[in-house]
């Protein structure tokens, strides 16, 4: 198989993959994508940003803020603005019909605008960009699929959540710099990377981090070293104006201070985000354990994938690509200190610790150095690395793109929520809205479809090239053991019982189960 060939497969399969399931759970009342909805809709059709109307229309969650006598978002507004172009299509395309469009289709329309389209353009952006890492297509190729179908980054962008989007936004800035400034493309690409920086806290507070380290690579290189460019940090700069002031002028409006959030202005969390810097208090071992190893959270045990940016790092420190290492270990270690030191580090329903997603595309690139560094070693060792390899990547893969087709969000209540809920899930035959309804399809065999073009990425990821079929047949075994052994984590007890009960009356088909109100305990 070519390069080119590859890249279009893996490019079907990864629209498929992300195109293919729509997991809407109207009595979820999802908590993190109710406001957003609210806030779009207010502003194209009042004209404002208190959301009043969608709390009335569809109800409040625990995510709406009271500010002056109305309600508000908590949440950073920049996917709610994106989603507007959307909102006015869709407004277009009902009122053909002659009837508003519902909730169910505004989700739906949101989440390809805000998250799938951004996310999928961005994997193209990846690809160009992970070509001065790892220049072989078929390695290349397993990293970018890992990271797109084996992270948070698919979960979230599949959902109206905006932790891929801001991830999206801060890394192709960083992508945009660094063809600026190592390959001398145009300067003015500066000010799109300005731009992009800027929005990225517009869509996530959080992201703000990852600027951090940005900014010191800029002002080094264009600044602290010959030749000076001090008018092409400028262009950087003055592009993240309009952002930044787009969303100073929106808490301003919306909570009566520039600097004053959503988060400040929330009742139901106001014990969490008072402690400390925006909820950030102390260092808890708990924290950090939780959000790395844990089975029911761990951003290592359900994508453990990422232990290969490890030795990348140490590549990176032997080719003395020591801007590219400093940029991406100190954000990793960022957002491991964040996650470790929020008072409500756990966050709710996800699947791994959501509020550190932009890392993840900065932890790939050492990650796709170790793969394309596994593909190149040659004789037994080589074999054995890459079935390793391919383990790790395809146990990733499964585990994310399963949970994304089934029930994207791992309620608190489980402790191993892969086994006691996803695959408990598929074993008995439910499945959420997809696109296997729109051709008859019910139940499991809706998902066949799905679950075929997951097993050809699959192939894919593990055979970069004919002389590594043995190897990647090995590591696709070994994927399947590991997440056999995942079921020997400890099991929850009858409030996940309780939980599984509740989430099973959502789905669309499956057994016949009475139906039983939510109780809105998605938190944030």
């Amino acid at each position: 198989m070519t390069g080119r060939v590859r890249g279009l497969a893996l490019a079907g399969l990864l629209i498929a993959l992300y195109l293919y399931p729509f997991p809407y759970f109207a009595a979820m009342g999802s908590a993190n994508e109710l406001p957003r909805v609210y806030l779009t809709t207010a502003m194209v059709d009042e004209g404002r940003v208190a959301i009043d109307s969608g709390v009335a229309r569809f109800g409040a969650t625990v995510d709406v803020s009271p500010s002056g006598g109305h309600f508000y978002s908590n949440k950073a507004p920049g996917s709610s603005f994106l989603a507007v172009p959307a909102y006015l299509l869709l407004k277009g395309a009902a009122g053909l019909t002659g009837s508003p469009p519902t909730l169910a289709q505004m989700t739906w329309a949101f989440r390809v605008a805000t998250g799938i389209v951004p996310a999928l353009l961005f994997l193209l952006l990846l690809w160009r960009f992970t070509a001065r890492f790892a220049s072989e297509p078929g390695a290349r190729a397993t990293a970018l699929a890992g990271y797109a179908a084996g992270s948070m980054a698919m979960i979230y962008a599949i959902l109206f959540v905006s932790h891929q989007l801001s991830a999206v936004c801060i890394a192709s800035a960083w992508i945009l710099s660094v063809w600026v400034v190592e390959d001398g493309r145009d300067v003015r690409l500066l000010a799109a990377a300005g731009f992009l920086a800027g929005a990225a806290p517009l869509v996530d507070y959080q992201a703000a981090f990852a600027g951090v380290p940005l900014a010191a690579y800029l002002i080094w290189k264009l600044v602290g070293r010959p030749p000076r460019r001090p008018r092409a940090l400028t262009l950087a700069a003055a592009g993240a104006v309009p952002p930044m002031a787009v969303l100073l002028v929106y808490h301003w409006c919306a909570f009566g201070h520039p600097l004053r959030t959503g988060y400040a202005a929330s009742k139901t969390f106001a014990h969490y985000h008072q402690r400390g810097f925006l909820g950030m208090d102390q260092l808890r071992w708990e924290a950090f354990a939780g959000s790395t190893v844990a089975p029911d959270n761990g951003l290592l045990f359900l994508c453990p994938m990422l232990l290969l940016a490890l030795p990348g790092f140490y590549l990176l420190a032997r080719r003395r690509d020591f801007w590219t290492l400093g940029v991406t270990a100190s954000i990793a270690v960022l957002y491991l200190l964040f996650i470790s030191s929020l008072s409500f580090w756990r966050g709710g329903w996800q699947i791994g610790p959501r509020y550190i997603t932009v890392m993840l595309p900065f932890a790939m690139v050492p990650a796709a150095i170790a793969i394309a560094a596994a593909d190149r070693q040659s004789g037994w060792r080589g074999q054995l690395a890459w079935a390793g390899t391919v383990a790790l990547v395809a146990t990733s893969i499964f585990i994310y793109s399963a949970s994304a087709a089934l029930f994207p969000h791992y309620p608190e209540t489980f402790r191993n929520p892969f086994h006691e809920l996803i695959l408990r899930l598929l074993a008995e035959g439910y499945a959420p809205w997809n696109v296997g309804w729109l051709i008859g399809l019910r139940g499991r065999a809706s998902l066949i479809p799905y679950f075929a073009a997951l097993a050809a990425l699959l192939v894919l990821v593990a055979v970069p090239r004919r002389a590594r079929w043995p190897a990647g047949a090995a590591g696709i075994a070994l994927a399947a053991g590991i997440v056999a052994l995942y079921g020997a984590a400890p099991k929850s007890g009858a409030p996940a019982a309780r939980s599984y009960a509740r989430i099973v009356t959502w789905m669309p088909s499956g057994p016949a189960v009475p139906p039983r109100a939510a109780t809105g305990d998605t938190k944030r």
